[in-house]
């Protein structure tokens, strides 16, 4: 067997091309002419001989160098070829440096930000740089265990954002799928069954008023408010057109033809993915006639500049997303109805009191979805029965606000 002073001192013979010196178990010290040490493991597999190369000496010290044999001797005791093992791992991980969950997230996290929108993107960025990186981030991916990562994420629990912690555990599951398929075998997702360890979590509805009396008795409330004129526009169509605040605060001059009676939406404003948003068609709503009747009093106001419903102090700007929802606080429905909630009043109340095509009001509030047959429901080709839709909408909100008898149907669903 070989000795420290032994391997420091072993040179080449003269004339050779390179010189063996064995230790024992097929390790052996291999030394060039020029002077460079490198350890080796003769093996025998399917009849033939092999080596391992196991790195240069001194690097890779005597008692390091058998410690690897004996590992690869494991290897091939167990039926693995260690040469072929070695290769695959160098095709897992070529860098040869472990991969830390914060590398894996933030390589997972480039290939998705061409997907999302901005805004989504900051969010996801935001989350793994505060509940995530902190703790795990520097901690290699094989090593982190289930109870550390529920760890983490209870947390975030402690704080009180029971929500948060939710979608910190959707990212982390995120990151570690993506990984997986470049692991070992033996690595597995230690996301699952985390959920079950931490605080339930149900999303809340937007507060939308869908009994009948109690939304007459909003919009009466609405008609009589005396904010200036653009909150107040803004406010009665709110309910009227059930459009997605964001949407309507943006209104463009440009994207009205009142003449038709119709508002088309970019493709880029939606909400969308950002190749939906690049490649998607627009959203077209149709305009009832009381909500022709009101843009055509603001033409005077705003007509000459771009948006419909411009910053009070900005006319370049959109109005601000707290205006309509002040003005609801101020008329003392804030709690009970949200800007957002009214394509749940809508959507309840278009059923269940008008009865109307499901379908054909999920293509105005311009979610996707599919008909009987599973095909994408076309939100352009019904668009005479939207016509028909909305303006019966339209009247029936007339007849709510003028103290119509009406049906109570209380129930509250969810409207993304």
């Amino acid at each position: 067997m070989l000795t420290d002073a032994q391997c420091r001192n072993a040179v080449c013979s003269p004339g050779a091309k390179r010189e063996r010196f064995s230790d024992a178990g097929g390790l052996y010290l291999e030394v060039s002419p020029a002077g460079s040490r490198r350890w080796f493991w003769k093996y025998r597999k399917d009849g033939k001989e092999k080596r391992l190369a196991l790195g240069s000496y001194p690097e890779v010290s005597l008692t390091a160098a058998r410690k690897a044999r004996d590992v690869a001797r494991l290897q091939k005791s167990e039926g693995v070829d260690p040469a072929n093992a070695r290769k695959l791992e160098k095709l897992v991980n070529p860098t040869g440096v472990a991969d830390t969950f914060k590398a894996v997230a933030l390589e997972w996290y480039g290939k998705q930000v061409p997907r999302w929108s901005p805004g989504h993107a900051e969010r996801m960025h935001r989350q793994l740089e505060r509940d995530l990186f902190p703790w795990i981030g520097d901690r290699e991916m094989t090593q982190i265990q289930p109870m550390e990562l529920l760890a983490v994420l209870q947390k975030v629990e402690a704080r009180g954002a029971v929500e948060t912690a939710d979608r910190a555990l959707m990212l982390a599951r995120q990151v570690w799928r993506y990984w997986l398929p470049t692991a070992s075998n033996t690595q597995r997702d230690i996301t699952e069954g985390l959920k079950a360890r931490l605080t339930p979590y149900r999303g809340t509805n937007f507060p939308a008023i869908v009994e009948p009396q109690r939304f007459g008795e909003l919009l009466r409330a609405m008609y009589a408010y005396k904010g200036g004129p653009f909150v107040r526009t803004a406010l009665l169509l709110a309910p009227l057109l059930y459009q997605r605040p964001g949407n309507l605060r943006m209104m463009e001059w440009g994207e009205l033809d009142l003449d038709a009676s119709l508002w088309t939406i970019p493709s880029v404003k939606m909400k969308r993915t950002v190749q939906e948003k690049e490649n998607g068609e627009p959203h077209v709503v149709p305009l009832p006639k009381q909500a022709v009747a009101m843009l055509r009093e603001l033409l005077p106001l705003s007509g000459r500049g771009r948006y419909v419903f411009p910053g009070q102090r900005d006319h370049d700007r959109p109005m601000s997303d707290n205006s309509v929802r002040t003005a609801l606080y101020s008329l003392g429905f804030g709690d009970e109805q949200s800007w957002h909630g009214f394509r749940a009043s809508a959507r309840t109340m278009l059923v269940d009191q008008l009865d109307l095509d499901p379908l054909a009001i999920e293509a105005n509030l311009a979610h996707a979805v599919k008909d009987a047959n599973g095909r994408s429901y076309n939100r352009t080709k019904y668009l005479a029965k939207r016509f028909e839709q909305v303006q019966q909408w339209a009247d029936y909100l007339d007849r709510l606000r003028e103290g119509a008898a009406v049906i109570d149907f209380p129930q509250k669903i969810k409207v993304m």
